[in-house]
């Protein structure tokens, strides 16, 4: 059974993998780091940053969760193909551009909803409070459980299912060791290099904020993720 992942990738150790994506994504992760870093800056010591960031927290307020469903829908969906058919066609989108976008506007409108509850969930289970131990705590959960058993891997799977042209035969090597390790870790690799200052930042300000913020990050990490899942698959 193919397995969509080209056979010269199989045979890299995943750890190398992981290691040879962190180091790609290198700069724009950092920019985008940078990126939170300075709103994070701005909130506490530059007012027309926090009265700017307090108007998206009372949005974030009214909407409830249909904001965070809409922000990850324009930041995981509709930026990165834009962003896709700008930089890498040359602004000749083609019927593929609209499949891509049928896909990631069903997988990120669940995926914005999930971490919306778990955000939520996670301020009941450790406050909301932005000590040192309540956010340390919250960013071990979120990217060394949540991450490794349910986001990195199901992400992978969905991006890979749709890659290989939404093949049935494909979906049980998915539930299989050997996905987990060709795919799902490298995955890991490049996503705490990214996303552990990410969430660090996000889990440093007020709960209404931290989806804003999250889909600001998100549209970003799209990119970089849709690249790397096509690579996955030798398109």
């Amino acid at each position: 059974m193919s397995s969509g992942i080209p056979e010269t990738q199989k045979r890299i150790a995943p750890w190398s993998a992981g290691l040879r994506a962190a180091r790609a994504n290198l700069v724009p992760g950092l920019i985008i780091q940078l990126v939170m870093l300075a709103l994070l800056l701005g909130y506490h010591f530059y007012p027309p940053t926090r009265f700017w960031l307090d108007q998206l927290a009372a949005l974030k307020e009214s909407w409830g969760y249909g904001y965070s469903v809409l922000a990850a829908i324009i930041a995981g969906a509709i930026i990165p193909e834009i962003m896709r058919i700008i930089v890498f066609q040359r602004g000749k989108a083609d019927s593929r551009n609209l499949r891509n976008l049928l896909f990631s506007l069903l997988f990120w409108s669940f995926m914005g909803f999930i971490v919306d509850a778990f955000y939520r969930s996670q301020a009941l289970w450790f406050g909301d409070e932005s000590n040192v131990r309540t956010v340390t705590i919250k960013v071990l959960v979120d990217q060394f459980i949540y991450n490794p058993v349910f986001a990195a891997p199901f992400t992978a799977c969905m991006y890979d299912w749709k890659n290989s042209g939404y093949r049935r035969r494909v979906i049980p090597h998915y539930f299989s060791w050997h996905y987990y390790r060709d795919a799902v870790i490298p995955t890991l690799f490049a996503t705490w290099g990214v996303w552990i200052p990410i969430v660090t930042i996000l889990y440093s300000l007020p709960s209404l904020l931290q989806i804003p913020l999250f889909a600001l990050a998100l549209s970003l990490w799209v990119m970089i993720y849709t690249w790397m899942s096509e690579q996955r698959s030798g398109k």
